[in-house]
């Protein structure tokens, strides 16, 4: 029987219709009309919620991931009222059109309208789904915009709710996330002798520089050079790289969180006692 550790870990480190491949454009991207300017205010914008909180009495602070703007904070005003038309769209994992104004860090949300083309996440899937979020809010700065790594994440978010596996799937967006964000080493080349990394060698991968062959008594997550190399063709077909390439990418997103937890691994773990 898998280990709690096992099943955290194929079914993300928490918390798409048949023939979608990874990488390709999603539906939402595909549709997004271009965004407009006037002054601080922005039009039509694509985005998703990723994480909300009670502001006040009858409104919202909303984290959402835009494609042109990156992560940003808005003031939903009035959208916990039961007749706002705001209530029942700002939902996790649903593409919007979204209009704000404001140039302060916490714009003032003028209108969100659902978008739709993507198929809703269930069970394991939705866990997944809020480790991405949670990794995206916590190792992305606000208002610095990631275009590609927004499409990476409606492409993830395609392939999960349509089965793919997840612990394939994760590791490509952890890595794209990491290359997107300005961390994520060649894994290609030794940083020590500048040659190519040999498939039948061990490494280490330091955080800070990038791989090295693998003494005794290394403390890091040992991996063969078959899996880094797999790891940059974003080849993940081979078990032992699924599994190494897991050790490895939870000990790289530890170092750039600064050790700090993510809840979702917590809730899985939890959920694995009941």
């Amino acid at each position: 029987m898998p280990s709690h550790d096992d099943f955290l870990d194929d079914s993300p480190e928490l918390s798409s219709s048949p023939g979608v491949q990874s990488g390709a454009p999603a539906p939402a991207a595909k549709r997004a009309r271009p965004p407009a300017r006037d002054g601080g205010r922005v039009t039509g914008q694509p985005g998703f919620v990723l994480h909300s909180y009670p502001y006040k009495e009858t409104s919202l602070i909303v984290d959402m991931f835009t494609r042109d703007h990156g992560r940003i904070g808005l003031v939903a005003k009035g959208a916990k009222r039961p007749l706002s038309k705001l209530r029942g769209v700002l939902q996790t994992f649903q593409p919007l059109s979204v209009s704000w104004s404001g140039k302060s860090e916490l714009r003032t949300l003028i209108d969100a309208e659902w978008v739709g083309g993507m198929l809703p996440l269930e069970r394991t899937a939705l866990l997944c789904g809020f480790y991405l979020n949670e990794l995206l809010v916590k190792l992305l700065a606000r208002d610095d915009r990631h275009p590609a790594l927004f499409d990476h994440y409606v492409s993830t978010l395609n392939q999960l709710a349509h089965g793919e596996p997840a612990q394939i799937v994760l590791r490509k967006f952890e890595r794209a996330l990491l290359k997107e964000t300005g961390v994520a080493a060649d894994l290609s080349r030794c940083t020590t002798t500048r040659s190519r990394v040999e498939p039948g060698l061990d490494y280490v991968v330091d955080p800070e520089k990038g791989a090295r062959e693998a003494g005794s008594g290394e403390v890091w997550p040992v991996v063969s050079g078959k899996t880094l190399l797999d790891m940059e063709r974003e080849d993940y077909a081979d078990p032992a790289t699924q599994a190494q390439s897991k050790q490895l990418m939870r000990f790289l997103l530890a170092h750039q969180l600064n050790g700090q937890p993510l809840n979702t691994r917590q809730i899985l773990i939890d959920l694995m006692q009941l």
